[in-house]
């Protein structure tokens, strides 16, 4: 059975344990060290999940895109390293490291890596 978070061109997105669940404990992650490329793949990373907020440190491979979807609570995009194309409401920016782009829920959006592109992705659960 396929994951429901299939890119396209028919790369699987690779996921991790999700080890950081104790909202009690502070975390320290090195994101650099996060970084995994999957040859024609998407990796994704879970540092951060409870009832109030998920943390996700992607990778893509030069290439990939997750196609427009939208998500039920607000997010946000944090590129940390490569260059690629965030679609936000059919609108598309440059991303490049140091760019953030907020989603308020609902929104469709969707994001493109035209070389490995890393980033964190912050979910705010309501």
């Amino acid at each position: 059975m396929r994951d429901p978070g299939t890119v396209r061109g028919e790369a699987e997105i690779e996921r991790t344990p999700e080890a950081h669940m104790e909202t009690t404990q502070p975390i320290v992650a090195d994101l650099e060290a996060l970084a995994q490329v999957a040859d024609q793949g998407i990796v994704s990373k879970s540092i951060v999940e409870n009832e109030h907020h998920k943390i996700v440190h992607f990778t893509f491979a030069p290439g990939q895109e997750l196609s427009e979807h939208t998500a039920s609570v607000p997010a946000a995009i944090h590129i940390l390293r490569g260059r690629g194309t965030v679609v936000l409401d059919g609108v598309e920016h440059e991303a490049g490291p140091g760019k953030l782009y907020y989603m308020p829920a609902d929104l469709k959006h969707a994001v493109q890596a035209r070389e490995e592109l890393v980033f964190l992705l912050t979910m705010f659960r309501t």
